[in-house]
């Protein structure tokens, strides 16, 4: 299940997946600065995030090429030994109530089993990948240890959406799937942020979001609705949210990404993280990785856009970088030839 194309076929696409990254980073660094400069706000930290990711793709690109087994093993590894840090590798106020670091955490378990599922398809040894299947497991478990259900149960979708693409001959139905699942999440965020579920769906989402996280969404809302075109600039929901105002230590953020962009910078803003998405997807569609790695890549990043739909995972410099290097490392051209998954 490798890539059939040739060599001047693969390297054209490839070429065009990162016009398209190009594009779509810078579309999303010059719309922060315009809404910034017309609203007063601050856009150091969607640039942050936003450069991040470029540093964390082309890293990943770079390592994948050169170490395609021992560079998701590494990566793993590291997310593992960040997750288990947090919160006091995190800069900044130690924020524990009532959200805390929660998605971050929960992120960036998942982030790490998905790597080491997709260093699991690159190997060419039976034996090291079952090794490696069982380190997955094991970094599920380890969420569960720190108390992370939503990175319990995110972990354990990755591992099996990877045992699943061993079955896939072809990624785009895959592809298309993830992008549906992502939108399903984000739909399901707004709807609840607009009390547009029903009675009995949306007291049982309130148990389990929490009430002054879904507050901050009826906050972010009623932002978006109050400047569609250009939201009320970056960085100013805590400072315009009364629910972060009453919070004695507050992030400022309203713990879903789609939302906060809708509140700071507008329609447009929305469109153009679809779009980040989008992107992701696409390279890996166009990628010459195995069919396998590159869903199980897919998945992981899905399950880390539907923990940013409801928490404030890409508010960590870390979570953004995880993102950017495990789409690297899945869409790289490994020196030596790989073969097809047994």
């Amino acid at each position: 299940m490798t890539s059939v194309a040739g060599p001047e076929e693969d390297g054209d696409r490839r070429n065009v997946s990162d016009v398209v990254g190009v594009l779509v980073l810078g579309a999303c660094a010059t719309w922060s600065l315009i809404t910034a400069a017309a609203h007063d706000g601050r856009p150091e930290g969607v640039l942050l995030a936003l450069l991040a990711v470029a540093a964390g793709y082309a890293a990943g690109r770079i390592s994948g090429a050169l170490l395609p087994v021992a560079a998701p093993c590494a990566a793993a590894l590291t997310g593992l030994g960040l997750a288990v840090g947090l919160p006091r590798l995190s800069s900044g106020p130690e924020i524990v109530a009532p959200l805390g670091h929660a998605g971050a955490t929960a992120a960036l378990l998942t982030l790490a089993t998905g790597a080491v599922c997709c260093a699991a398809w690159a190997t060419g040894s039976p034996a090291f990948r079952i090794v490696l299947r069982l380190t997955a497991v094991g970094i599920t478990v380890t969420a569960a240890v720190l108390g992370s259900l939503s990175g319990l149960v995110t972990c354990a979708v990755v591992v099996l959406c990877s045992l699943a693409a061993g079955r896939m001959p072809h990624r785009g139905p895959g592809i298309a799937g993830l992008a549906a699942a992502a939108t399903a999440v984000t739909g399901l965020t707004w709807a609840v942020a607009g009390n547009a579920v029903p009675d009995g769906l949306a007291e049982s989402l309130r148990g389990q979001l929490t009430p002054h996280r879904i507050d901050l969404w009826h906050d972010a809302l009623r932002l978006a609705r109050e400047d569609t075109a250009l939201g009320v600039g970056p960085g100013r929901f805590g400072e315009l949210s009364s629910t972060a105002t009453r919070t004695l230590v507050s992030d400022g953020k309203p713990h879903s990404a789609p939302l906060q962009l809708a509140a700071e910078q507008g329609l447009v803003g929305v469109v153009l993280l679809a779009a980040g998405f989008c992107w992701l997807l696409y390279a890996l569609w166009r990628s010459p990785r195995p069919t396998p790695l590159v869903l199980t890549a897919g998945a992981t990043l899905t399950a880390l856009a539907a923990i940013a739909a409801v928490g404030n995972a890409l508010s960590f410099t870390t979570v953004s970088v995880g993102a950017g290097l495990l789409a690297g490392l899945a869409t790289a051209h490994p020196l030596t030839e790989e073969r097809a998954p047994g």
